[in-house]
């Protein structure tokens, strides 16, 4: 019984170095997200972090319409990000469990 808790814990313990290891990759992985016209460009990583942001200068005359812009292609950016990160942290979460009956179904 003691052999199979610790052998659980030391794949959880796996577990978690590579879901830690994931996250410092994702860091690497980068998302680009232009608006429709291409007048700003934003460069974000998998974890969220905005890298770039490229705003043509006929934005740069209208406040309001570059906060537009700003928050539409933002919000493009960070979905797919949130996307990226969440199928890649599962998948590696899921990987690492150990065999728990009726486990898989929370995941």
């Amino acid at each position: 019984m003691f052999g199979d808790m610790m052998g659980m814990m030391s794949k959880l313990k796996e577990a978690q170095q590579k879901v830690e290891e994931t996250k410092k990759r994702l860091n690497t992985v980068l998302i680009d997200e232009d608006s429709k016209d291409g007048l700003l460009k934003i460069t974000l990583t998998a974890n969220r972090e905005i890298k770039n942001i490229d705003i043509a200068d006929s934005l740069l005359e209208d406040k309001e319409q570059l906060e537009d812009y700003l928050i539409l292609t933002l919000n493009k950016a960070i979905s797919k990000a949130s996307k990226i990160n969440e199928t890649e942290l599962a998948a590696v979460a899921k990987e690492g469990m150990p065999n728990i009956p009726g486990l898989d179904k929370f995941m």
